[in-house]
């Protein structure tokens, strides 16, 4: 049936859903088939580079230095300190230790994850909160209150949550 043919019974309705199940079950797999294509070709790069890695020896060690497990146990580490991770070592080669040695570099990277394996989001959230309280001002004291000052209503509790002094209508 086309697209702008009018249904005019029972029997040519339920050949249309039919139809158009079908359509669904064939467009699905298509999108199915697409999908696991594109992740296939996303990771080939990912694989070659772990056949790389896999044939040149020596390479175990060095990703042991840099992993992010010690002694079995997992690093809890958020955001913050996996990005200062990569991006410190990454500032200070490039600015600081333009002509430094390799060994310098690599001995500059094993100190500057563990410094940085202490700090994490909510140390970082605690100095800032440390750092705006002390340039904030502080309130003034309060003065002493003059005998012309006027009496503070207290509030009676009852049990409908509305002060006694409120006004109603």
């Amino acid at each position: 049936m086309t697209k702008h043919s009018k249904i005019h019974n029972l029997a040519e309705l339920k050949t249309e859903i039919a139809r158009l199940k079908v359509l669904k079950n064939e467009q699905e797999a298509y999108l199915k088939s697409q999908v696991s294509l594109l992740n296939h070709k996303i990771e080939t790069p990912m694989r070659i580079f772990k056949a790389v890695k896999s044939n040149i020896p020596g390479l175990d060690m060095l990703s042991g230095l840099f992993s992010s497990t010690v002694k079995g146990e997992a690093k809890s580490g958020d955001w913050l300190t996996k990005s200062l991770r990569i991006g410190v070592p990454f500032v200070m080669n490039r600015f600081f230790f333009r002509k430094a040695g390799v060994l310098k570099k690599a001995l500059l990277l094993l100190a500057s994850e563990k410094a940085l394996g202490q700090v994490n989001q909510d140390m970082v959230t605690s100095l800032i909160a440390k750092a705006t309280n002390f340039i904030k001002p502080s309130k003034k004291k309060k003065r002493k209150a003059s005998a012309v000052s006027p009496p503070e209503l207290e509030d009676q509790v009852n049990e409908y949550g509305i002060p006694s002094y409120s006004e109603t209508y």
